[in-house]
């Protein structure tokens, strides 16, 4: 099939230069694209409803023989109906068409056909309106529906897939192989193209889709691979001793098991690959990621090299600077934080110790990869909260040492079977469990006539020496109708609610300066109350925040409230997270309620993928994967089996570039050249 990627749309009979422009629109320039173009929805006509049992209005497919000659009325504004009666054995119904003049010559008297449309009632009797049709001597079936654009329907691509279809070879040679294909239960190439478009039973066209879905899923997956096969690099960095058990031994508190685990993966990575690892770390709020990498580090600087720690805002560099200082306090490891706001001196200093290798470990945020900045013997890159960097960012860190190693954390719970493709090129550490010590945070959801209680309830916790978090959706005035800004809602606390009460406003539009200093007043315990939008989702570590509460609560993604949720339970006393809404369906009581019954991140993740697709976890098209033609992220099963396939292909063939391989090979060059990337050079 790869030549039809290469033959025009325009080659098919009635499609001239305009209707290619059209197709064009689509993102179909070639015949390969438009039988990969697959429909998006399907009308079942196979289910025909004889026309006395149709009582009820719907939906429905009758099989009739045109009763009378289809007759015309003109309406106001030039504009026309059309309409005819069909019969069948058991009654009558009649058809009506808005402003279509080829009715009359597409429907003849006498001749029977399938009709597909919604039947409504009125005093006069049933009518289907504008329905959907084919001549009966063509057998009932299953009708593709395709996604349109201006000047081309879905009948009209419908055609133009038909003739496509003629085009393909006898043999149309397959990407999976027959050995993969039989073991997988997975049909041919051929029978799933023709089954998508036009399947005859719905049996069929599951068959059909698996096939498919399953194929893109492995493609992505194994690419993905080849990308992070491609990332590895010998490094320079050489370490030969795991230093990890005499960290552990300058901590006040046992690790849990998922630390030891993800530790053990970072130095094994280290100690017995020549390539540069490239780990990521991904944990539950307040599973212990600092720690994992604060002993990674350790290791590192113990075999003579230097490490960075960046971090993602100001205030957060500052904590891990404090954090790390007291772990490694008589060490003899020297550590040095590096920020923006630091005076010019303090930069210069700390610059100075880096380049001559008297500071062995740095915190700092984006001011450590800027030309200034060099390094000794930089052996260790971590990057805190990796969807705030780019791979840019990620990767000037790097180049200021001979290949060294990367760590990546991330306290954004992914589940498993799409972190292997998300994440492809890295490796994953996953810490599922949390410190013995943890309160889990007691959750509820509540309408907007509760905010009485919640705000009685903060301030008997402010008298009790807690504080407390308001978090708003929006940040501009008037955005949108009964939701008030993060600005508005802090002047109606001091006011109104909280005049004896210290509160702090935080949001996107504030100046860094400004942000970190209401931050760092919140840390400090001279703000009581924060009000802030969703910049505290990573922030400050404030143990002595005790309540969250959600304004708005359905306007947030379950990942994204799980995030804010973690900002409380961090100290020693009970926290409570409570979600206000008023404005939930039933869809939107069910996943809120998700939130009231687990504290599991992944669980959360799980359940965020099913109902959301994975935008909600890196933004709307914004997770960098290239644009898939029939799969969902959010189908777990066909992403397991997809998995499981790749690896018997890895396990089979071991080199991706074999040649019985070679059609899987252009099938993933070309998935990718969709987003940009580039896989296999």
């Amino acid at each position: 099939m790869p030549s039809l990627f290469k033959t025009p749309v325009s080659a098919l009979s009635g499609v001239g230069p305009k209707r290619a422009e059209q197709f064009e629109k689509l993102g179909i320039s070639s015949v390969g694209e438009l039988i990969q173009f697959y429909p998006r929805a399907y009308e079942d006509w196979s289910e025909v409803t004889p026309i006395a049992d149709i009582t009820e209005e719907g939906t429905y497919c009758v099989k009739a023989v045109v009763g009378s000659a289809v007759s015309n009325t003109m309406l106001a504004g030039g504009r026309f109906i059309c309409k005819t009666t069909v019969y069948d054995d058991t009654g009558t119904v009649k058809l009506v068409f808005f402003n279509n003049k080829y009715i009359s010559q597409m429907l003849a008297y006498g001749a029977e056909y399938f009709f597909y449309g919604k039947i409504t009632f009125d005093s006069y009797g049933s009518q289907m309106v504008a329905p959907a049709f084919s001549p009966a001597r063509q057998g009932p079936h299953i009708h593709p529906v395709y996604r349109s654009t201006a000047g081309l329907n879905s009948k009209t691509i419908e055609g133009a897939v038909q003739k496509s279809l003629k085009m393909l070879p006898e043999t149309v040679g397959d990407p999976l192989p027959e050995g993969i294909r039989k073991k997988f239960d997975l049909c041919g190439l051929r029978k799933a193209i023709e089954d998508i478009h036009f399947p005859k039973t719905t049996a069929d066209l599951e068959y059909a889709r698996r096939r498919l879905v399953t194929e893109e899923l492995v493609v992505l997956n194994l690419g993905m691979r080849s990308l992070r096969d491609h990332s590895r690099t010998l490094s320079g960095v050489k370490i030969h001793e795991d230093f990890s058990a005499q960290f552990e031994e300058l901590l006040p508190f046992e690790l849990t098991g998922a630390q030891k685990r993800a530790i053990a993966d970072c130095v094994n990575d280290m100690l017995s690959k020549p390539s540069q690892m490239n780990r990521l770390v991904q944990g539950d709020v307040g599973s212990g990621k600092t720690a994992v990498a604060a002993s990674v580090c350790f290791t590192v600087i113990k075999n003579g090299f230097q490490a960075a720690f960046m971090a993602p805002t100001e205030i957060l560099a500052a904590q891990h600077y404090e954090t790390f200082q007291k772990l490694l306090e008589g060490t003899g490891v020297t550590v040095g934080l590096l920020t923006g706001s630091l005076r010019e001196s303090d930069k210069k200093r700390v610059r100075s110790g880096l380049a001559d290798g008297t500071i062995q470990l740095v915190i700092g945020t984006h001011a450590l990869i800027t030309d200034k900045t060099e390094f000794n013997n930089l052996g260790l890159a971590v990057t805190d909260e990796q969807h705030r960097f780019g791979v840019a960012q990620r990767a000037k860190l790097l180049s200021k040492g001979d290949n060294p190693h990367l760590l990546v954390m991330s306290a954004t719970p992914i589940p498993r079977t799409l972190g292997l493709i998300i994440f492809g090129d890295l490796d994953i550490s996953v810490i599922d469990e949390l410190p013995p010590n943890r309160k889990p945070v007691r959750t509820v959801l509540l309408p907007a006539s509760g905010r009485g209680r919640i705000y009685k309830f903060i301030r008997e916790e402010v008298s009790r020496g807690r504080q407390a978090y308001i978090v708003c959706p929006l940040v501009e005035e008037g955005e949108l109708e009964g939701v008030a800004s993060a600005e508005e809602y802090a002047a109606e606390l001091m006011l109104k609610y909280f005049p004896d009460i210290p509160v702090g406003v935080v949001h996107g539009k504030l100046k860094p300066a400004e942000k970190d200093a209401v931050m760092d007043g919140f840390a400090r315990n001279e703000y009581k109350i924060l009000v802030a939008t969703t910049v505290i989702e990573v922030g400050v570590d404030v143990p002595n925040a005790s309540v969250m509460l959600i304004e708005n609560a359905e306007r947030f993604g379950l990942s994204q409230l799980h995030q804010l949720r973690g900002r409380v339970g961090r100290g020693d006393a009970q926290s409570f997270c409570v979600m206000i809404s008023d404005r939930m369906n039933q869809v939107t009581r069910q996943r809120l309620e998700v939130m009231c019954s687990t504290n599991d991140g992944f669980k959360i993740a799980d359940e965020d993928l099913k109902m959301r697709g994975p935008g909600d976890f890196f933004g709307e098209r914004q997770h960098g994967l290239p644009q898939l033609a029939i799969a969902d992220f959010a189908d777990t099963k066909s992403l397991e089996l997809s998995q499981k396939i790749a690896d018997e292909i890895m396990f089979r063939y071991k080199d991706l570039r074999s040649d019985e391989l070679r059609l899987l090979n252009a099938e993933i060059d070309r998935l990718f050249s969709r987003g940009g990337h580039n896989t296999m050079n």
